[in-house]
C-alpha cells in the first residue's frame, strides 16, 4: 500500500520516522506561512504542519487544499510544541511535519455538517449519506456492528451450528405483514416474496437434518416505519432440533451474556429471570416489562367496584378491570399535570384517568367521596399507600387498562427521572398465549405464527377455550425493549392441522399457502425450535444509537424511502411490458 500508516496510529514512538497518510482534510488552518491540517480517515486523525517556506510546492498546495480534499502527504513525525499536546486524541503527543503533499482528488464544499457542530436536516443526511458516513460517531457505529455480528458467527460456529444461507426469492406465505412481491419475467403474472423471515426454510433445514442452523438474515417487510423499524432488516437467525424451550434460552442467553462483556464490558448472570406472560401483564401491563424501576400495576378490581362511583361499576359489569399506580410522593402533581397523564393514557384508548392523592392522613380527590373509610383502607394497604403519595387509575377492558398503565408507567420513570443510567436489566417472558381476538372481526387468529406449538397439557380445551392455551413461545427482553423471540414449533402434522382449523384455515386453504411446507412433515420431522434476534435493533441499543437509522450503512426514512438513490422510482415502459404489469394506479397518482 502507498500509506505506511493510517491517520489514527501515529504516536511518540515514531518520532522521526518518515511516513506516508492518506486521506480526507478534517480542517484547514491558515496561519500565513503556516498551514495546520487535520488528516482524518475512520482510524483517527493527525495533524499535519504544511510549512511554505520549505518549497514553492508546498506553498502553492498549501493555499489550496479545502476541507474534504483527499489528500497523500509524507513527512516526519514530531513531537507537538509543548502546550499544544491533545491527551484526549491517540495521536495527540505528535504532529506530522510535511515534505510532500499531493492532492489526490478535490471536493466541492459539503452540503451537510460533518461535525454535528450545526443541526442538519435528517432528509438531507440520509440524501447525502455516503458524506454522512465519513463521520466519526457514525462510523462507530457501523464498526460497532462488524464487530458484534463477528462476535456473533464465532459464538455459534463454537456451539456447533451451522451458517447456511435461505433463499430470498420465494412463495409469499402469510406472515403477519405485507409482502415485498416480485414479479417473474419468465412466468407472467406469478410472483416471487422477499422473506419477512426464514421461517419456512429453517424449519425445512431441521427436517433435513442440519440439526443446529443460524443466519444473519436479510428480511423484508412492507409495514409502516417507525424509529425502530426499517422495510428491510437483519436478523440473527436461529434453529435446533431435538430442543425443548429451555435449551433454546439457555444456549442463546450464552450469547447474550458474551455480546454484553465483550462488547460492553457488562457482567450479565446466568440464568437469566423467566416471567410467565400473565405475570408480566399483571405487573407491568405489557409483554415486554422494564424492570428497572417500580411503578408496578395493581388490580384493584375488587375493591373500587364496590363503591358507590358509577363509571367504575358500569366497566367491572361489562367484564372490565381496575388497575392503579402508585406515584410516591407525587401527590403534589397539579391539575395541568394530571391532564397530561390523562392525555397520555387517551392515546392507548383508555377513557380517562382517575386519581386520588393520599394527604394529611386521608385520600383526596374528586372521586373520593364515593367510597366509604372501609374501602379507602382496603386500597391503601393494596397500594401500599404513604403520606403524599398518589393514585392514577384507569377503568375499561382489560387489554385497554393494561396497555394505557403500562405505558405510563415507562413515560412516568422517564419524567421522574426514575431509571438509572448504565443499567442492563434482561429477562426472558415466556408462555404466551397461543391465540388472540382478531379487533377488526373477532376472529380466533395465531400470537405469533401458526407453526407455533402450544402447550401440549392445554390441547384438550384447544377447540373450546382457545384464548386459555398458552403456547411454547418466549421473548428475550432488555430494559423494556424486545431484542428476540421464538419458540418450540409444531412437528406433528396432524397438530398443525389442528391449529390450521382454529384460525380459520381449511385443509384446502393451508395446502394451497404451506403445501410444500406440510408434505415436509409426513417425512419425518424431529422436535425442534429456535428464536432470532433483531440484529439492528440490538446494535441500536447497545451502542446507544437512537433510531435504527444511525448503525444501519444505507437506511430508509420514515415513508420507506431512499432518498440517496430516489428509490422506489418509476420503471421504463419497456420494463413492465417484459413483466405483463399494466399498472393502474389511484386517482391522487395519476394527477401527479
Amino acid at each position: 500500500m502507498i500509506r505506511t500508516h493510517t491517520c489514527g496510529e501515529l504516536n511518540s514512538k515514531l518520532i522521526g520516522k518518515k511516513v506516508t497518510l492518506q486521506g480526507w482534510t478534517d480542517t484547514v488552518r491558515d496561519h500565513g506561512p503556516i498551514t495546520f491540517i487535520d488528516l482524518r480517515d475512520r482510524y483517527g486523525s493527525t495533524q499535519v504542519v504544511i510549512d511554505h517556506k520549505k518549497s514553492t510546492e508546498l506553498h502553492e498546495v498549501g493555499k489550496q487544499v479545502r476541507k474534504e480534499f483527499v489528500l497523500q502527504i509524507e513527512g516526519t513525525v514530531k513531537k507537538r510544541p509543548a502546550g499544544t499536546e491533545k491527551k484526549a486524541l491517540a495521536t495527540g503527543e505528535i504532529e506530522l511535519d510535511a515534505d510532500s503533499v499531493k492532492i489526490l482528488t478535490k471536493a466541492l464544499p459539503i452540503p451537510i455538517d460533518l461535525t454535528a457542530r450545526t443541526e442538519t436536516n435528517e432528509d438531507l443526511m440520509l440524501k447525502y449519506r455516503y458524506l454522512a458516513l465519513r463521520n466519526p460517531d457514525l462510523q462507530k457505529k457501523i464498526i460497532f456492528r462488524h464487530k458484534l455480528v463477528k462476535l456473533v458467527r464465532d459464538f455459534y460456529d463454537e456451539e456447533g451450528f451451522l451458517e447456511i444461507e435461505t433463499p430470498i426469492l420465494a412463495k409469499s406465505t402469510p406472515e403477519g405483514a405485507r409482502d415485498y412481491l416480485v414479479p417473474s419475467r419468465v412466468h407472467p403474472g406469478n410472483f416471487y416474496a422477499l422473506p419477512q423471515s426464514p421461517q419456512l426454510f429453517k424449519q425445512l433445514l431441521m427436517i433435513g437434518g442440519m440439526d443446529k442452523y443460524f443466519q444473519i438474515a436479510r428480511c423484508f417487510r412492507d409495514e409502516d416505519l417507525r424509529a425502530d423499524r426499517q422495510p428491510e432488516f437483519t436478523q440473527i437467525d436461529v434453529e435446533m432440533s431435538f430442543v425443548n424451550e429451555e435449551d433454546v434460552m439457555t444456549v442463546n442467553e450464552k450469547l447474550i451474556q458474551r455480546v454484553f462483556k465483550e462488547m460492553m464490558g457488562v457482567e450479565v448472570k446466568l440464568p437469566l429471570q423467566r416471567m410467565q406472560w400473565d405475570e408480566a401483564i399483571e405487573r407491568f401491563g405489557i409483554d415486554r416489562p422494564d424492570t428497572r424501576f417500580g411503578l408496578e400495576l395493581k388490580d384493584v378490581t375488587s375493591i373500587l367496584s364496590k363503591g358507590e362511583f358509577n363509571a367504575f361499576k358500569s366497566v367491572v359489569e361489562g367484564g372490565g378491570i381496575i388497575k392503579a399506580i402508585n406515584v410516591i410522593g407525587k401527590a403534589e402533581y397539579s391539575r395541568k399535570d394530571l391532564n397530561e397523564l390523562e392525555n397520555f393514557v387517551k392515546i392507548y384508548r383508555a377513557h380517562g384517568l382517575a386519581y386520588l392523592k393520599f394527604v394529611n392522613g386521608k385520600f383526596d380527590g374528586s372521586i373520593a367521596k364515593y367510597f366509604s373509610e372501609d374501602l379507602l383502607g382496603k386500597l391503601k394497604v393494596a397500594m401500599n399507600v404513604k403520606e403524599n403519595d398518589l393514585l392514577v387509575i384507569v377503568a375499561d377492558k382489560a387489554k385497554i387498562v393494561n396497555d394505557s398503565l403500562g405505558f405510563l408507567r415507562v413515560h412516568l420513570a422517564k419524567k421522574l427521572d426514575l431509571i438509572k443510567p448504565n443499567t442492563f436489566n434482561l429477562l426472558w417472558v415466556k408462555d404466551f398465549p397461543m391465540f388472540k381476538v382478531d379487533e377488526e372481526d373477532g376472529s380466533i387468529t395465531f400470537e405469533h405464527h401458526p407453526f407455533t406449538s402450544p402447550r401440549i397439557e392445554h390441547l384438550d380445551f384447544m377447540e373450546k377455550e382457545p384464548l386459555k392455551v398458552k403456547a411454547l413461545a418466549y421473548d428475550l427482553i432488555l430494559n423494556g425493549t424486545e431484542l428476540g423471540g421464538g419458540s418450540v414449533r409444531i412437528y406433528n402434522p396432524e397438530l398443525q392441522s389442528r391449529v390450521f382449523k382454529m384460525i380459520g384455515l381449511s385443509d384446502e386453504e393451508a395446502n394451497k399457502k404451506f403445501g410444500f411446507f406440510l408434505e415436509a412433515f409426513r417425512y419425518g420431522a424431529p422436535p425442534h425450535g429456535g428464536l432470532a434476534f433483531g440484529l439492528d435493533r440490538l446494535v441500536m441499543i447497545l451502542s446507544g444509537a437512537d433510531s435504527l437509522r444511525e448503525v444501519i450503512a444505507f437506511p430508509k426514512n420514515k415513508a420507506a424511502v431512499s432518498l440517496m438513490d430516489d428509490s422506489p422510482s418509476e420503471v421504463s415502459a419497456k420494463q413492465l411490458k417484459e413483466l405483463s404489469i399494466d399498472l393502474a394506479l389511484p386517482k391522487e397518482e395519476e394527477k401527479k
